[in-house]
């Protein structure tokens, strides 16, 4: 579309962080070319960026979306934006995710003052994390580090490094694209490669998220900015994370692509400190109908994504992310998983 947007502005709610900030803006500019509408970004505070207490003490990373979906409903505002990563699985009936754009680099980061790699850091070095996945995988990658418990923003977590009170901290290298400048100021990165470290459901994919009963305007709008290969990939690895009945706080990582017609999956269920694991890889075609019917009845529809007959792209990814948790759950994993 040509010319300035016009007609009434669409309200975008985020939260206040650079980084909310700063995706969300980007999937403005997208929403204001896909509607020819204006956007404002309206700030909203989450208990997640208020309470400093250890995420899985205060519900785990749903703890950032209530508040959102809370204004959403109350009209406050027309749409969100969440990290998916951040999002439980089950998706309120009265809301949807409308979009899911093509996703960013899934890895994680390990930022150190001199590049010194993560499995050669000194025992007793000192890795900033919140999260129980990253906290397993940093003892499987080197035994002997320690794992300190690390909230709060980008910046604030990237100056505990740079100050010398943490050795390293592990990110997500979406977020860090994302964030304008360079946001390492000098601090050295080490690209986690997910075969052997595989990351949580959805990282570095967005969730555009509005009312179940929205304008078909604006659904269409929203609409052009979904990028199906994404869409397929999150869906299995949130019905992994689904079917493990398991909180998003959970050690588990799961990670999929989507190559022509055949959808690969990998995941990882992690106990706490010692270095086990259990994980899976499986490569399905999605044409495939696959079937564990019996399971896939027992934990319901959940993600919002089947369908009537289960026949589509969509609802066969989630069936084969049920199909890997149930056999992660057969090999052990319920004894390494906290329950949701």
């Amino acid at each position: 579309m040509s010319g300035a947007p016009a007609g009434p502005a669409i309200r975008l709610g985020t939260r206040r962080s650079a980084l909310a900030l700063a995706q969300s803006g980007q999937v403005a500019k997208a929403l204001e070319q896909a509607s020819g509408r204006p956007v404002e970004l309206v700030s909203i505070t989450s208990e997640g960026d208020t309470n400093r207490a250890s995420l899985s003490e205060i519900g785990g990373q749903g703890v950032f979306a209530t508040a959102l979906r809370e204004a959403l409903l109350r009209g406050e505002c027309d749409l969100l934006v969440h990290s998916l990563k951040d999002l439980p699985t089950q998706v309120p009936d009265r809301l949807t995710i409308a979009a899911i754009p093509a996703r960013a680099d899934a890895r994680d980061v390990a930022i150190t003052r001199d590049g010194v790699a993560l499995h050669e850091l000194r025992s007793g070095s000192a890795i900033g994390t919140g999260s129980p996945r990253r906290i397993a995988q940093v003892h499987v990658r080197n035994p002997r580090l320690h794992t300190v418990d690390l909230r709060g923003n980008v910046d604030s977590r990237l100056k505990r490094v740079a100050d010398g009170d943490l050795d390293a901290v592990i990110l997500a290298a979406a977020g860090l694209s994302r964030l304008d400048g360079d946001p390492l100021g000098g601090l050295q990165g080490e690209l986690l490669g997910l075969t052997e470290w595989p990351t949580a459901p959805g990282q570095g994919a967005l969730a555009v998220e509005t009312t179940a009963d929205a304008p078909a305007e604006l659904r269409a709008a929203l609409a052009a900015l979904d990028d199906e290969p994404t869409r397929i990939a999150v869906t299995a690895e949130r019905a992994v994370l689904e079917g493990l009945d398991s909180g998003c706080q959970a050690p588990m990582a799961a990670h999929a692509v989507v190559e022509g017609d055949v959808l690969r999956v990998r995941a990882v269920v992690y106990a706490p400190h010692d270095g086990w694991r259990i994980g899976i890889d499986v490569a399905e075609t999605l044409n495939a109908g696959y079937l564990d019917e019996e399971y896939i009845r027992q934990h319901g529809s959940g993600n919002g994504a089947d369908s009537a007959d289960g026949a589509d792209p969509i609802s066969a990814a989630r069936r084969i992310g049920l199909s890997v948790a149930h056999r992660l759950l057969e090999r052990g994993a319920a004894d390494l998983l906290p329950r949701s």
